[in-house]
């Protein structure tokens, strides 16, 4: 087992009552560093862990075990246990997949702009034959209402 990569948190814990008692997993998070790191994340998960069975609690025990926790809590009638589990992840097929590397395009060259066109005032208006302009000078402009 590699002492750094990702760890998944693991719980375990007991649903149901009665002849339909047993337990479910589920992984709760993960943690990418060392084992360490995940042991003591995993415990914090743990101390904060309230089951949902027994529905009256009557004694709660936290216990340390190799590979991480072990709840115990005790009902009026039953115990109902949950284990909290740190388990290295070593495939996942709900992984999101690695972004493709983005290669740049060399920048495309800038066309020359084209020469700026005369301002209105410099340019010489168009007129009919009899010297009236065609186009009148106040079309066009944005500063009248």
């Amino acid at each position: 087992m590699s002492e750094t990569g990702v760890w998944g948190l693991v719980v375990e814990t007991t649903v149901g009552t009665g002849e339909r008692k047993h337990t479910e997993a589920q992984v709760v998070g993960h943690v990418t560093g060392s084992r360490e790191e995940a042991l003591a994340e995993l415990e914090r998960q743990a101390r904060r862990y309230s089951p949902t069975h027994p529905l009256s609690p009557k004694r709660r025990r936290l216990l340390r075990v190799g590979d991480g926790c072990l709840l115990v809590v005790d009902g009026a009638w039953q115990s109902f246990i949950t284990r909290f589990t740190v388990a290295e992840l070593l495939e996942d097929s709900a992984a999101p997949k690695a972004p493709e590397p983005v290669v740049e395009a060399p920048p495309e060259p800038v066309p020359e702009a084209p020469p700026p066109a005369p301002a209105p005032a410099e340019r010489e208006p168009e007129l009919d034959a009899d010297g009236v302009p065609v186009r009148p000078a106040w079309l066009g402009r944005r500063d009248l209402p």
